[in-house]
């Protein structure tokens, strides 16, 4: 089989089904639509031939390949997530291809325009197909590429029965992008004893720690009266949630911060006079940086509270922790992942993932579990771009692993 032409054309029917999740929903999938791309990829696990494929009612796909081995080691899983991010549509994505890319502009379409300029790693990739999104909606290999990648190596290995492997295990999640990804994963069908997260970014990355993880919903309760005679009785929502957003560090945004520095995202505010509503994202490193950061929102909401007669009402919750600390003890996962990066014969990266993935649950569930590049850029928005080549190095670095387990 053609590795790139496998998972080029498995990532353009991808893309072109929407599977947008949503933050707030009181569906399991938060989108029922997520699904249907559940049972295209279930059907698909069984037309390759892989083993024991199931999908079930919330929308996790299960599979495997039996071992072709004798003797063998733990089995290993491979997960990636169905779902597109909610910041951005993912509704008529239409893929195009640039071509042996010559290192200027690419324009999208809908006046949003790709370039080396504002996006510098685009020029790590002239000469190579530059798979983009057409203005107007995020590209979605944030995780599609993750699902290409997985099929594409357990397809090629079926195809190369020589290849020598133990028993691999496969699983899709939906409601990754808003923490809900693994939920409802069953540990004892997937089957693995350790797992990797294809769901990274840029070739090579390799992630064995990542964000702890909060969000802070606050909502306004503002008085409306007629503003000819408000004097002393109007309380305007709208103006609280202003004066709220305006007590937060402002240095400490992710427009502003790197590395393994924390930071206050607004994810969203909305309202008028009688009410109104805050979402804030809240991210450290360290756990104890975390609580110190949740501490700095419930102080802010008290103080605002005093001043306004208790108009505020926060609900604050943590979404995930740092798979760092329980990936501590499982440091071959993470070698055998180093070595299959080096073996495809790239450099690897290893650095903190400003974000999560479902393996930072997934480790606090007792399946260690890192996360591995898909080559993608720029998620969650219009300028998502992923080359083809970084795909295709993927399928190998997966196909590597699988080999380790001989």
């Amino acid at each position: 089989m053609n590795i790139l032409e496998s998972v080029k054309t498995r990532f353009l029917r991808y893309v072109q089904v929407d599977t947008q999740s949503a933050n707030e929903s009181d569906t399991f999938p938060t989108t029922l639509k997520q699904l249907d791309l559940s049972a295209a990829l279930a059907e698909e696990c069984k037309s390759i031939g892989l083993r024991d494929v199931s999908k079930d009612e919330n929308g996790y796909v299960y599979a495997s390949l039996p071992s072709n081995i004798n003797t063998e080691g733990p089995a290993i899983g491979f997960v990636a997530h169905v779902d597109t991010s909610p910041d951005c549509s993912g509704k008529d994505v239409k893929p195009r291809i640039t071509h042996d890319y010559d290192g200027v502009d690419i324009t999208l379409g809908g006046g949003v325009t790709l370039s080396p300029k504002e996006f510098p790693d685009l020029k790590k990739y002239k000469g190579m197909d530059i798979i983009t999104a057409s203005g107007g909606t995020l590209l979605g290999a944030d995780d599609k590429a993750g699902l290409a990648e997985i099929l594409t190596a357990m397809e090629y290995l079926i195809e190369n029965p020589d290849i020598p492997h133990g028993k691999i295990c496969v699983g899709f999640t939906p409601d990754e992008e808003v923490g809900h990804g693994v939920d409802r994963f069953d540990l004892k069908t997937f089957g693995a004893a350790f797992a990797y997260t294809i769901d990274g970014g840029e070739i090579g990355e390799l992630e064995s720690e990542n964000f702890n993880a909060a969000r802070a919903i606050i909502k306004i309760a503002g008085k409306s009266v007629h503003t000819g005679s408000a004097k002393g009785i109007m309380i305007n929502a709208g103006l609280i949630a202003a004066e709220l957003v305006s007590r937060m560090p402002e240095n400490e945004i992710p427009a502003k911060t790197e590395g393994y520095e924390g930071f206050f995202h607004l994810l969203e505010i909305q309202g008028h006079v009688e009410q109104a509503k805050v979402v804030f994202l809240v991210r450290d490193f360290d756990l104890d940086g975390l609580k110190a950061r949740k501490a700095f929102i419930e102080k802010t909401v008290a103080e605002l509270n005093e001043k306004y007669g208790g108009a505020l009402s926060l609900n604050q919750y943590d979404e995930y922790y740092n798979m760092a600390g329980p990936l501590a003890g499982h440091g071959h996962v993470v070698d055998i992942a180093h070595k299959a990066i080096e073996d495809a014969g790239i450099t690897p990266i290893r650095k903190p993932i400003r974000g999560g993935t479902d393996g930072s649950r997934l480790c606090y569930m007792g399946l260690p579990c890192p996360n591995i590049f898909t080559g993608g850029h720029n998620a969650h928005g219009p300028y998502e771009y992923i080359p083809l080549q970084s795909m295709g190095k993927a399928v190998e670095v997966i196909v590597n692993i699988c080999k380790s387990s001989v």
